[in-house]
């Protein structure tokens, strides 16, 4: 079923004109227009796409379309988005999920991020999806998750990583709060072999004052190395560990090919440990060398000063 032609109404040629470019290209076969679909991305077909026609409606909701549902924001600043953007933000994110009934294996989260938007995600066969599939298939098939500049999500992660057990990449960039969550969610996610952690940590690197207590900068490299020794890719970005932290890393990981540990400026390079990096990891980038523009990994886009009011534990 095709979309129904844009009738003929009065008007001068470059009317006439544009009418024939839209009818022309509403004419193209399925599988181009589902191409043309797959580049928009969720927010773009859910807002927009699927408005078009019923025909272009079907198309979109095949669930071939939500086997990656990128919903990073493309403007790079979270002020223009309010409660009420990030709102229906959500609310596109969970429909996408739905049209994938299950065949969801790569999702990409940009500033809305919570742990009830997770569960529902997790929760992937919920019953209303179960009735028109089995119900017997309760894993979630996601194995990529990437989530950026949010502060709700807390210990949901850990409920919905339980479920995420065929998870291969996890992927945070400024999500504050998570060092607490990365061991229990190396434990429930086996199969992870690339992880990153970037954040902004590097503004705020403690005083040659401050108690031991308060420097315990080597939390999530000692959870990484204690709970993922199955990862060969690594980012740790803008963290504030130390050479210990590292030395657990290289112990705890040992399949290891790629290390990025650009920005943290605790880490010393010289003698043994820089020799060891050398031997082992094929792919190294060292603390000094410079994130380039536009990069994903960035957490500084994200970084806000009131976000570190609070204290670490």
């Amino acid at each position: 079923m095709r979309c129904p032609k844009i009738p003929e109404t009065s008007g001068g040629s470059k009317d006439k004109k544009t009418r024939s470019s839209l009818n022309g290209f509403l004419d193209l076969p399925e599988d181009v227009i589902g191409n043309i679909l797959h580049r928009l991305g969720g927010q773009e077909i859910l807002g927009n796409a699927q408005r078009v026609c019923s025909s272009w409606r079907n198309l979109c909701k095949d669930p071939s379309m939500w086997h990656f549902i990128d919903m990073k924001h493309r403007s790079g600043d979270n002020s223009c988005i309010g409660p009420i953007g990030r709102g229906y933000l959500v609310a596109i994110c969970r429909k996408a999920v739905v049209w994938s009934l299950g065949q969801l294996t790569q999702l990409h989260i940009d500033y809305f991020a919570t742990d009830g938007l997770l569960d529902f995600i997790s929760a992937t066969y919920n019953e209303f999806v179960v009735c028109f599939i089995f119900t017997s298939a309760r894993s979630s098939k996601l194995k990529c998750l990437q989530i950026r500049g949010s502060s709700e999500v807390e210990d949901g992660l850990i409920e919905a990583a339980k479920k995420f057990s065929l998870l291969e990449e996890l992927h945070f960039v400024y999500v504050l709060g998570v060092h607490e969550y990365i061991e229990p969610i190396g434990q429930s996610c086996p199969k992870l072999n690339s992880f990153t952690l970037s954040s902004s940590d590097h503004r705020h690197r403690p005083s040659a004052y401050a108690s031991d207590d308060d420097c315990n900068n080597d939390y999530e490299a000692l959870a990484i190395a204690k709970s993922m020794p199955g990862l060969r890719h690594l980012r740790l970005v803008g963290n504030n560990m130390t050479n210990e932290g590292l030395q657990a890393i290289l112990d705890g990981c040992p399949y290891l090919e790629s290390l990025d540990i650009r920005r943290c400026f605790n880490v010393d390079l010289y003698g043994g440990i820089g020799d060891r990096i050398a031997q082992k990891i094929k792919d190294f980038k060292c603390p000094n060398d410079p994130l380039e523009k536009g990069c994903v990994w960035d957490a500084d886009v994200f970084y806000c000063p009131r976000d570190y009011s609070y204290e670490r534990s």
